[in-house]
Parts: C-alpha cells; structure tokens; sequence
C-alpha cells in the first residue's frame, strides 16, 4: 500500500505545530515496510492523506475521490486570538472548514473536541479518533544537547530556565507567560516561536513593544527549525503551556519526553484530551505559584517528573499507527469493492 501525504507547510509554514505532526506521521508510516510514503509532489499513492487545508490539498486529492483522508489540525475556535477582528473571519472559517472536512472520506480528530466540532460543522465525512503521534526517542534530553540548547541560547548551566512554546500572538498566552517571567526575575525564562501568518497574526504591535520592554530575565528565540528544537527543550527545565485553545498540542507531550515538568493551563478541551493527570494553572497568579513551587520545592519538581512520564503513555506510537493503517486498509478495500460493483459484466 502506497500513502500520498501532503502539507503545505513544508512551503510557507515549517515553525508550527501542524507542520511537527506532518513530519511525525511520516516518520511512523516509514518504521515498517508494510507502508510506501509518497510526499506531497513526489508521485501519486492508493490513500490520500492530507493535514492543511488550502487549494493544494484540494488539487492533490481530486483524484482520490473515496481514498482521501484529512488530519484536523484546526477547528473554528483555533482563530480566536489568533488573527486580528477573528469575529469577521468566523463564518468564512466555518463554512471553509465544513467543506475541507467533507472533501475527506474520513475526518482524523486528533481530540475529542476536534471530533465534536467536525461533527457540529455538518461536514458529511466520517470521523475517526487518533492522536498526533510522538517520536519519544527524537526529544529524549542529552548532556550534549543541554550544553548545546544552553550555549545557543546564552544561558549558564546553574540557572533555572522556564520555556514556552507557541506562535507569538495572544491566543497562546504569550502575554501571560511575560507577566510571570516579570514575577520571577530572579530566573531565566524563554520563548520559542515566531509568527507563521505574518502580518495577519493579532496583536503583532502589543506584543512587539512587551517583548522590547521585557526584563532581563526573558529570552525571545524567536522561530525555530523542528531539527533544533530538541537542543530548547533540552536547555530548559520547566515548560508552561498557557494557550487559551488548543486541541491535541505535541508541544507540551515533546517536553514531557525532553524529561521536564509541564504546567498547563486549565481548559475544557484537557479534560477531554487526556486520560491521566496533568499538573495546570487557571490564572496568572497560580502560573506564578506553581513555578515557584517547582524552584524550591525538589519533591514536587519530583512529582512533575513523574506526571510527565505518565502523560506520554497516552501516545503509544505503535497504538496510533496501527489505527492508521486500519483506516487505510478500511477505505482501500471499500474503494476496490465499489469498482467491482460498477465494472459491468461481460457476457
């Protein structure tokens, strides 16, 4: 079997999210010889699988029509906070949205709120759960990758570094994260993550001036290559997670791997996402008492340490595979049944 994948994002969008999952979906569908990958414009395949959702992947699935397959990154609400007046944008979004999912045989959400606005879109499509998956082994730390995060970063090898990971625009609590490394000037805090959308990014000159006004203590790393980000991670050893909407994150699962405590903040669509604990904040105030915690506390840095492990079991590579492929195999073999009940008889 032969899998066209495809993502715009190689293109136009590499320092994001999407653009990760892309990448990882690849590298799962080549760990086995049961499955030939083909990418983007490399050739045609027997399944179509597509994670963005411009003309290309209309383009690049026409042909596929009962074989095409489209991972759901985005939802309505991923806008909000993300683009300027994102309330005009809204129907559009909606109405878009609704005819990228119904351009698919089967709809992949990667969360149960994912699956749920699919579903309230009135997309005509099939739904099917899986999650991003999450190559452990690529984000493990190393002393070399802590020493090299470190020195490319400018940071000493006794401080306690705290990273954020995300697009700088409001949605991903950028702002937030600000007023906690001002709360604790007394270690160093780092961001990582640039502006994928440009000038259509809310809020680009609030945030530029607070990232000119920020203390010290704060490190912009602006965009970074996926290749580099293991030596980030590996130079910090706290992660906070303060977006306001997100739907399966791989940055918070990458730094749980890394060997980190992750912070979270508190929103519905966790409660949904994830089976087993997770440590999370709901404002400012407690993003800023839980830190702390986690500086002069050793047990409760232990107990982080602890949760993170137990976060990752959720993402068993081998599991989201194995359900990959049965949808492969599912629309393969129904595609190939319809062409024998529309091949007419000879007699």
């Amino acid at each position: 079997m032969k899998v066209h994948v495809i993502s715009e994002t190689p293109f136009i969008m590499k320092a994001t999210g999407v653009h990760t999952a892309f990448m990882e979906h690849i590298e799962l569908l080549r760990e086995k010889d049961d499955v030939q990958v083909v990418i983007n414009d490399e050739g045609t395949g027997d399944i179509f699988h597509g994670h963005t959702y411009g003309l290309y992947y209309i383009w690049k699935g026409r042909k596929y029509n009962g074989r095409r397959v489209f991972t759901a990154h985005v939802i309505p609400d991923s806008i909000k906070g993300s683009l300027p007046v994102w309330r005009l944008f809204m129907p559009f979004i909606r109405l878009g949205l609704k005819i990228v999912y119904s351009y698919a045989d089967v709809c992949i959400a990667i969360s149960p709120m994912v699956g749920k606005a699919i579903k309230e879109s009135g997309a005509k499509t099939r739904i099917v759960n899986i999650y991003n998956p999450v190559h452990i082994d690529t984000w493990r730390r190393t002393a070399d990758n802590r020493k090299k995060g470190r020195e490319r970063l400018g940071l000493k090898e006794n401080e306690f570094v705290v990273l954020g990971v995300g697009q700088l625009a409001r949605r991903k609590g950028v702002d937030d994260f600000l007023d906690i490394a001002n709360a604790i000037p007394e270690i160093k805090f780092v961001w990582a993550g640039g502006r994928p959308f440009g000038g259509l990014t809310e809020g680009i000159k609030r945030i530029d001036e607070r990232l000119r006004s920020a203390g010290e203590n704060f490190i912009n790393a602006g965009s970074v290559e996926l290749e580099d980000m293991p030596l980030i991670y590996a130079a910090a050893d706290l992660m906070l997670f303060p977006s306001y909407q997100e739907n399966c994150p791989l940055a918070p699962i990458e730094a749980a791997a890394c060997g980190m405590p992750v912070i979270y903040r508190d929103i519905e669509e966790y409660k949904s996402l994830y089976k087993y604990k997770y440590l999370k904040a709901r404002t400012t105030a407690e993003f800023i008492r839980l830190t702390r915690a986690m500086i002069s506390d050793p047990q409760y840095y232990e107990e982080g340490l602890r949760i993170s492990e137990q976060l990752l079991m959720q993402f068993d590579k081998e599991i989201i595979r194995e359900k990959l492929i049965d949808v492969y195999k599912s629309l393969l073999n129904n595609w190939e049944s319809s062409l024998l009940l529309s091949t007419p008889l000879i007699s």
